[in-house]
């Protein structure tokens, strides 16, 4: 069953899911109680064994989802509507194969690639309109509806084989129902994606004829197709090149978010294509980008993968790739939810209420259709009272609590939320990992300083979708050297015949040294003080003193260590009687 988590890098959140099968649309619902609601799930089974193309009707609340069901040229195609709630609607079904979907402006005419030309559908009612004339099709179109025309991309092979690499050329539909080519063309299925401001982006997936594939924005408002940037991202040596799997605009079209399998997620600037100067975070490690898209409202973006087991196939994170509020994340696993997002898999509803997200089986036979409504509202987040710690004396190379409070505002979490920590010292920041947050709000983080002088611990809180992030809380910790200890055992009484042996312990708290302790040992008597030979302690912390006294009468040895850059040092004494 599908959990919606948090990884270890933020946190995890994992709704207490609740299934139930509806037979009109083999629906499963899957959603976190009311009380800690941070985004629900609802989940459709899709009666489809391939996958071509998603498209969203916001303003008649439909999903389309196509199966494009290519091999052989007498295969049927379908598209599968749903409502906003995921139930199934209708089923259109087309006498050759379909793929690629684009709506036109107001939603009100659904385009749809068919092998032999572009099938047209009435939105409100499903009935077929009459279509427009297209070059054959033999491998799967794209579509997108730019600049008041459909456009789509035209591949023709003689075989599948064939297909990632055969000639595909760039057209669309007059209003006369002819159709004409653009004049742009390249190798592979090259893909589609309709933007803000009558702008249009073509993508091209890596191929064998493509080393270094390409990138292109157009501006569809003329009649002529005018491409305005464009950009291919192999460096000098062949290495970087692009491995498209989806591409969107941002909603303001200033933005382009790409799901590149071989860099992740690119983020771009639409006017040359250019690197933005600040990106988003990598992909959690093991996963694979697939899809992404950007909500209507310009809050979120939601990044698919190709993860196994508990890594995250779906990310949602805010828009702004400066803001650090961690990612809402998905792990898609087994019968109930696919284990992948599928390519070109996701589409936001234009306010931004509802992702919908098209998830596959790792054979890429079988599809389900998610509908995730992220949180409507996020709540502050704060530290209060500030930090503490413990023990009072901090000593390098001896644990040490950090405590503090985390207030929040709204909705308790579904699960424990997390703050890190960091420690700054002389040798500069270091980071110390995750926290778990108590219910009361609470938590404690455990360090172990390794310098003496002032520590700076500071603690974030990232926050969630449902929350915002907390301003950071500081506390600086004076740490001192560890202690050490010698321990000496004497008799009360020895000869300068038969001599004397003191036998004694040394320890030193903290971190280990690095070599043995070589202890100072000087003798005091009547006739004056003098050092003797040092004594280097065991393993196990023991040392030996043997000494032939030089005179009778009271007798004083001092055993001493001068302590090292993180210990203090220490002494001890033994007085004995010594006789003839």
């Amino acid at each position: 069953m599908k959990t919606a988590r948090r990884s270890a890098r933020t946190r995890r959140l994992a709704a207490t899911l609740a299934a139930a099968a509806l037979a009109a649309g083999g629906l499963t619902v899957a959603a976190a109680p009311a009380a800690h609601a941070a985004a629900s799930d609802l989940v459709a089974k899709l009666p489809i064994t391939s996958f071509s193309a998603l498209a969203v009707d916001s303003a008649h609340q439909r999903v389309y989802v196509a199966d494009s069901n290519l091999g052989y040229y007498e295969n049927k195609g379908l598209i599968a509507v749903y409502d906003f709630s995921g139930e199934r609607i209708t089923t259109l079904t087309t006498t050759r194969h379909i793929s690629g979907l684009a709506l036109n402006a107001d939603g009100s005419v659904l385009h749809a690639g068919g092998r032999d030309g572009i099938l047209r559908y009435d939105t409100t009612t499903y009935a077929a309109l009459q279509g427009g004339v297209a070059g054959t099709d033999t491998c799967g179109r794209s579509m997108a509806f730019a600049g008041g025309k459909p456009y789509h991309t035209t591949p023709y092979a003689n075989s599948m084989a064939e297909c990632d690499t055969t000639l595909t050329y760039l057209d669309n539909n007059q209003a006369d129902n002819t159709w004409q080519r653009t004049g742009w063309q390249d190798y592979g299925k090259l893909q589609l994606e309709a933007g803000p401001g009558d702008r249009m982006m073509m993508g091209q997936p890596s191929n064998t004829r493509a080393a270094d594939p390409f990138l292109a924005v157009f501006d569809a408002s003329g009649t002529t197709l005018v491409r305005t940037a464009g950009r291919r991202f192999a460096d000098g040596e062949g290495k970087g090149a692009m491995n498209l799997k989806d591409m969107a605009f941002s909603p303001d079209g200033g933005k382009v978010a790409v799901a590149d399998a071989a860099a992740g997620t690119r983020l771009l600037n639409t006017a040359d294509l250019s690197d933005t100067a600040t990106g988003y975070p990598a992909l959690p490690a093991g996963s694979v980008a697939s899809a992404v898209a950007f909500s209507g409202d310009g809050k979120y973006l939601a990044r698919g993968a190709s993860a196994s087991g508990s890594t995250p196939d779906l990310l949602l994170s805010p828009a702004d790739p400066a803001d650090a509020t961690a990612p809402l994340e998905f792990a898609f696993e087994g019968s109930l939810d696919g284990d992948r997002v599928a390519p070109r898999g996701l589409e936001w509803s234009a306010d931004g209420s509802r992702l919908f997200a098209v998830t596959t089986n790792t054979a890429g036979n079988q599809y389900w259709l998610h509908v995730v409504q992220p949180p409507a509202a996020q709540y502050d987040a704060r530290f209060t009272g500030g930090l503490s710690h413990s023990p009072a004396q901090a000593v390098a190379g001896e644990p040490l609590a950090v405590r503090g409070k985390l207030e929040l505002d709204g909705p308790a979490p579904a699960e424990p939320l997390k703050v890190t920590a960091t420690r700054t010292d002389a040798n500069g920041t270091h980071e110390l990992g995750t926290t778990t947050v108590k219910a009361d709000g609470t938590f404690t983080v455990l360090d172990e300083p390794d310098l003496v002088g002032d520590a700076t611990y500071t603690v974030s809180f990232l926050g969630d979708l449902t929350h915002r992030p907390a301003t950071d809380v500081t506390h600086t910790v004076s740490v001192g050297r560890a202690a050490s200890s010698i321990a000496l055992t004497a008799p009360a009484e020895a000869s300068m015949s038969s001599g004397v042996r003191i036998t004694g312990t040394f320890a030193a708290q903290g971190k280990a040294l690095p070599e043995r302790a070589v202890l100072k040992v000087e003798r005091a008597d009547r006739l004056g003080a003098g050092t003797l030979s040092s004594v280097t302690v065991a393993a196990d912390g023991t040392f030996v003193i043997d000494d032939l006294p030089r005179t009778r009468g009271e007798t004083t040895y001092t055993v001493g260590w001068t302590g090292d850059g993180l210990h203090e040092g220490s002494t001890a004494s033994a007085t004995l009687r010594v006789t003839r």
